[in-house]
């Protein structure tokens, strides 16, 4: 029932309903793209890799530490991949390649994640402007009808929050989906920083400090 309803607004919900599915089109796309890149390239199962490694490179098996990073794709293990093929023990020049690891790591997970709510706001914008184009046309029409003119006008309003309620269910799947990316991309950033600065430690014999760790 309701998805007839749905369609039916988007078939003759008035011509700003195009737009309005362009937008939609292009707005999933980017939340698709998005997801894609963080929740399924860029996640591992951060705490046992962390531990794993940090104890190979404390043990001084660094070359199972590197097949360990090699054997996974994600953030962390490009991370780890960095520094230990680095072959310096020197703690500065390990901050320094962490650094900008990092610095290369949170532009790309947070690249167009801020259009996702441009993207709501534009959906229930058009909505709007949909919904008052209208019902302008309603009233219009319903000022020219002679007999029936309530039941003309309560069709037109109804007409009229067509591309209004079109809008409003555009914008609840990007505003979701943008709080749950940022969430899982500070996540990312948070074991990133945590495995940089734990790897960096052990690389200079340095006592070991769990970041955010419960």
């Amino acid at each position: 029932m309701y998805m007839g309803t749905i369609l039916t607004w988007y078939q003759s919900g008035g011509p700003f309903m195009v737009p309005l599915l362009i937008l939609d089109v292009v707005g999933l796309a980017v939340l698709i793209e998005r997801f894609n890149h963080i929740v399924l390239r860029s996640k591992i199962n951060a705490r046992p890799f962390i531990e794993r490694v940090i104890s190979l490179v404390r043990a001084d098996k660094l070359d199972e530490a590197l097949t360990l990073c090699a054997e996974n794709q994600s953030t962390l293990p490009d991370l780890g991949l960095i520094l230990l093929r680095s072959g310096t023990r020197d703690e500065q020049d390990l901050l320094n390649m962490a650094e900008a690891s990092s610095l290369t790591v949170i532009p790309d997970l947070m690249r167009r994640l801020a259009w996702l709510p441009t993207f709501a706001i534009a959906a229930v914008l058009l909505g709007f402007l949909g919904g008052i184009a209208n019902l302008h046309d309603a009233l219009m029409q319903s000022a020219r009808v002679t007999t029936e003119t309530r039941v003309a006008l309560l069709s037109g309003i109804a007409y009229a929050l067509r591309p209004l309620g079109a809008g409003v269910l555009s914008a609840i799947p990007f505003v979701i989906g943008h709080a749950y990316l940022v969430n899982e991309s500070q996540a990312i950033v948070s074991q990133v920083e945590e495995f940089s600065a734990r790897l960096v430690n052990a690389l200079t014999d340095r006592p070991d400090v769990r970041l955010g760790h419960r």
